[in-house]
């Protein structure tokens, strides 16, 4: 079965750290970007951060930029987000999605091909 599976969320406090991760099974992640994304309630899914295949490329939306690190492990067929210094209004359910072609815009979510179930974040004191 084809899948991609977040892991890593929960409630911590203003100013602590959380990471993501996101396993593919059942394909290789090697051929793909990897973006994450998230999604308050009532508000639209925004583009987190990307990687490109290699990892040689790298974006951040403007709200994480310098706290949030994106990466990638291929030989462990899994990607990661590092969240620093996390801020209440970074709750959200985070989710990954995997796209084999290049994007002109990496935070275009119709392009991807494959998304996991997401994974809650909460900051809160």
């Amino acid at each position: 079965q084809v899948q991609l599976v977040e892991s890593g969320g929960g409630l911590v406090q203003p100013g602590g750290s959380l990471r993501l991760s996101c396993a593919a099974s059942g394909f290789t992640l090697d051929p793909y970007a990897i973006g994450w994304f998230r999604q308050a309630p009532g508000k639209e899914r925004e583009g987190v951060s990307y990687i490109s295949k290699s990892g040689g490329r790298t974006y951040y939306t403007d709200s994480v930029q310098g706290r949030f690190t994106i990466s990638r492990d291929n030989a462990k067929n899994t990607a990661y987000l590092q969240m620093n210094n996390l801020k209440p209004e970074d709750t959200a359910v985070y989710y990954c999605a995997a796209v084999s072609t290049y994007l002109r815009n990496p935070w275009n979510v119709d392009a991807y091909e494959y998304w996991g179930q997401g994974t809650q974040v909460t900051v809160s004191s």
